[in-house]
């Protein structure tokens, strides 16, 4: 990618006050001699860290109070007393799991966590859906199998929210339902026993970013405090697995997530520092021998063990095996366990790599100054690997991507909330079918624009930044042009595509790299989305001693070229080692250059190197730089005066003392519904060098069916008078987004209304109606949705505004970071968040 279109944005260091700087230095390791604590303290203060209370909370695991179990309410408690109703009833229990790291995880905590309630095997049971033959959540073919072998409770993991069709089959069948899972609720609650999700808590919860395993990892808890004496192992024996579900599956660490994660990196450390026979999990030791870890680290989370797991569905279909290695104390099984698990992610290594080229060779032939959202397709591309393939080319080349074969023979795997959207199955049967995966970037919501394409679909379900699809195949021409007409129309003329932004944290010289810098930012981990990898500056240096190394996996015709080389500048007369993952060293420039580098500790070399994310020569341009305080961000909210129902809003900069200079800042006055409106303001406060000012008054509490009638309203009023209206009217007269005018616009043609698009205004034309206030449901979920969104956007803190926006552009982006970088499928919670150091310009094996 030609460095002319990146990017480069320093967060500008403030020196946070001496006592904060003396709290910090307490958390440093007594041991080592020459740790300032400055660069970790200006890191934290940045961050939003700024009392002595938070910072303790976030250092130390061990002054952070975790929140109950029952904190789920009636839905845990309903939980806990159905399950212990099957113990004393001797009922037989099946947990139904998922083929990602976090499913994987989940199934072995519950497996566990639970076979010390029920006898394993005989009471006690696991399923694994096959990645190749069957889809995420729950099956009918997999229900009929464990209804015939006896099973009268169903306990999902990771799965399970929307699968409505399949809960009221088992419910015929005399089978029970409790799901645990991460993902959408559906707009009614399931006729299920219990349903623990966090998306049924507030945003602010502590609670509310858990992944499935640790979803899991709760109910588990619930069963431990209720019935104490039952367990023969500590509840905390669970706390590896925990770790290695939430950092593959990339959420965000914050609240009991970062406590459960460093517990959890504690625990995985300590038990590979046993000797082999004295390892607890075996297997879990051979997968960090396997990729020379050592568990202390998020990264050999994240590119190590979590990408041999997702490899072992990507390649078989079937990964239950992969609960086996996670929990038998059988050392030799959990050797040939892990080394097929080896030969697994091998060969998905060396099938990513053909795509990749198949995939660079059609981008080479894509007019990208015209392309919005980048669709291929290809017969030949297995479906395992597209996600993979997909998060790499949507950061390099800073467009949502989507990928499609259209081998009739595929699956429907990437498919976790299984929203079939042709009413007649037949219809599918009888058409060639493309399925594949998307990934997005730059905190565009694809999700929402591919679901606005549902009339062309067959299935579709996932997350904002990563989903799964299957479309009939004639259907791709149509899709591809909506879907980049639509983004055009949500990004507007000010956004643009195509323009990666690379982040640093810090400037440094060549001559503080090495061990007290490393430990010193090493106290902020483990990273993730929210909290990212420290990424460092160094301005005006040079690269020698470089050379090109092609690495295989032991005689196996899988390459990679990395270059290595040390770096060098003023600061020193001698060089630091580094290397750069899937370049050569022609690529390296020869003259002085600014590099962004990550600090890393090499355990195999036993050394510490930097990691290259970006470099460009020194004429390339100047680093863009916010503001003094960080982030441009000012908060006005509560200098707002509503009065009499009428906004009418102070000067800004009159109350509280505050000045405010609108020349130079750029005032957001209607409050975001969603990050990525947030963040597209953001993105043009930095451009411009100007601050950014929110300064929206709180969101009118109207009722969702008001809003409805005031639509149909509006609609009768245009129909009669033959007037026309633009989206901007209805959206600002109904206080909605275009994304859910759409959704009312679609309710309107529902009841007869005829909508035709007139230039840039709507015509509405009379048609016969049917019952108007009665068919606004899915408008109306969508308004109480926004309505929800808007005041938890209007009531959040500053200082998560400045974490969460500080995380775009590494966290947002979920998807590899190489062949490292594997953490599953965004559509079931993988790929779709930050990795530990999110690059566009790195890749790294594992």
């Amino acid at each position: 990618m030609n460095e002319q279109t990146v990017t480069w944005h320093l967060q500008q260091p403030v020196l946070p006050p001496e006592w904060f700087l003396e709290q910090v230095r307490q958390y440093l390791d007594s041991n080592s001699s020459g740790l300032s604590g400055q660069y970790a303290a200006v890191l934290l203060w940045q961050r939003g860290i700024q009392d002595r209370e938070g910072l303790a909370r976030f250092l130390n695991p061990q002054g952070y109070q975790p929140a109950s179990p029952f904190d789920f309410g009636q839905e845990m408690s309903a939980c806990v007393d159905r399950l212990q109703l099957a113990r004393k009833q001797e009922e037989k229990v099946a947990i139904w799991g998922d083929f990602d790291a976090d499913g994987i995880t989940s199934t072995s905590v519950l497996w566990d966590g639970l076979g010390q309630f029920f006898t394993p095997t005989d009471q006690l049971t696991y399923f694994i859906p096959n990645r190749l033959t069957q889809s995420h959540g729950l099956n009918r073919a997999g229900i009929d199998d464990l209804a015939a072998s006896g099973t009268t409770l169903i306990v999902t993991c990771d799965t399970g929210s929307t699968n409505l069709d399949e809960i009221e089959y088992a419910h015929q069948l005399g089978i029970d339902i409790i799901v645990t899972d991460h993902h959408t609720l559906p707009p009614n609650r399931p006729g299920v026993v219990a349903i623990i999700n966090p998306r049924s808590l507030p945003a602010t919860h502590p609670l509310a970013h858990l992944s499935g395993v640790a979803v899991a990892y709760k109910v588990v808890e619930a069963m431990y405090s209720t019935l104490p004496e039952i367990p023969q192992e500590p509840l905390e024996a669970l706390l590896d697995l925990v770790a290695i579900g939430l950092i593959a599956d990339l959420v965000q660490l914050s609240g009991d997530c970062r406590y459960l994660a460093q517990m959890g990196l504690k625990r995985l450390h300590q038990e590979w520092q046993k000797s082999p026979s004295e390892r607890r999990r075996p297997g879990v030791g051979e997968l960090l021998d396997l990729c020379k870890r050592s568990g202390d680290r998020p990264t050999d989370v994240s590119f190590g063990i979590g990408p041999r797991i997702n490899a072992v569905s990507r390649i078989y279909g079937d990964a239950s095996f992969c609960v086996e290695l996670l929990t038998t104390r059988d050392r030799r099984r959990a050797q040939k366990l892990a080394q097929d698990t080896e030969i697994a992610n091998s060969r998905r290594q060396a099938i990513q790599k053909d795509v990749d080229k198949q995939v660079q060779q059609k981008l080479d032939r894509l007019d990208l100054s015209t392309t919005g959202v980048i669709v291929l397709q290809d017969p030949q591309w297995p479906a395992g690997v597209l996600g993979l393939v997909a998060g790499k080319v949507a950061q390099e080349y800073a467009r949502p991507t989507i990928l499609l074969s259209t081998d009739s023979g595929n699956s429907e795997a990437e498919n976790p909330d299984k929203i079939p959207l042709f009413t007649d199955s037949a219809d599918a049967t009888s058409l060639t079918l493309a399925r594949g995966s998307a990934r997005s970037v730059k905190n565009i919501d694809l999700y929402e624009l591919v679901k606005e394409q549902e009339h062309l679909l067959h299935r579709f379900g996932g997350h904002p930044f990563a989903a799964g699809l299957s479309l009939p195949a004639q259907n791709i021409p149509l899709f591809t042009e909506a879907i980049n007409r639509l983004l055009k129309e949500k990004l507007g003329a000010g956004v643009g595509l195509g323009m990666p932004v690379i982040h640093a944290d810090l400037r440094c010289t060549v001559a503080e790299l090495g061990q007290n810098l490393f430990r010193e930012l090493k106290i902020l981990e483990p990273c993730g989305m929210g909290n990212s990898v420290p990424l460092l500056l160094i301005e005006n240096c040079q690269f020698k001693n470089i050379w090109n190394e092609k690495k295989d996996k032991k005689g196996r015709k899988i390459e990679y070229i990395k270059t290595t080389f040390q770096i060098w500048d003023e600061s020193t007369e001698t060089g630091f080692p580094g290397l750069w993952w899937g370049h050569y060293k022609e690529e390296l420039p020869n003259v002085p250059c600014d590099a962004v580098v990550e600090l890393d500790y090499n355990s195999y070399k036993d050394r510490y190197e930097v990691r290259l994310i970006a470099v460009r020569p020194r004429k390339a341009g100047t680093v863009v730089t916010s503001p003094e305080g960080g982030l441009p961000i000012l908060d006005f909210r509560r200098n707002l005066l509503i009065q009499k129902g009428e906004e009418e809003k102070t000067e800004l900069g009159n109350s509280d003392g505050l000045n405010f200079d609108r020349t130079t800042s750029i005032v957001l006055e209607t409050c975001p519904s969603s990050w990525e409106e947030l963040h597209q303001w953001l993105d043009l406060a930095i451009q411009t060098q100007k601050t950014l000012a929110i300064a929206y008054p709180p969101p009118k509490p109207v009722s969702p069916l008001q809003v409805w009638q005031q639509l149909v309203g509006l609609a009768k009023y245009l129909s009669r008078t033959g007037q026309r209206a633009t989206r901007e009217q209805l959206c600002s007269k109904l206080s909605i987004s275009d994304r859910t005018l759409e959704i009312g616009l679609q309710a309107l043609i529902a009841v007869g209304f005829q909508v035709e698009t007139v230039g840039d205004s709507l015509q509405v034309i009379p048609g016969s109606l049917t019952n108007p206030l009665g068919t606004g449901d899915r408008f109306c979920a969508a308004v109480e949705e926004e309505q929800f969104r808007r005041k938890y956007f209007y009531e959040v803190s500053l200082s998560t505004v400045q974490a969460i926006a500080r995380s775009k552009g590494e966290g947002g982006d979920r998807g590899d970071r190489g062949d490292g970088g594997d953490t599953g499928d965004g559509e079931d919670g993988g790929d779709g968040g930050g990795n530990d150091s999110k690059s566009l310009l790195q890749t790294s094996p594992s």
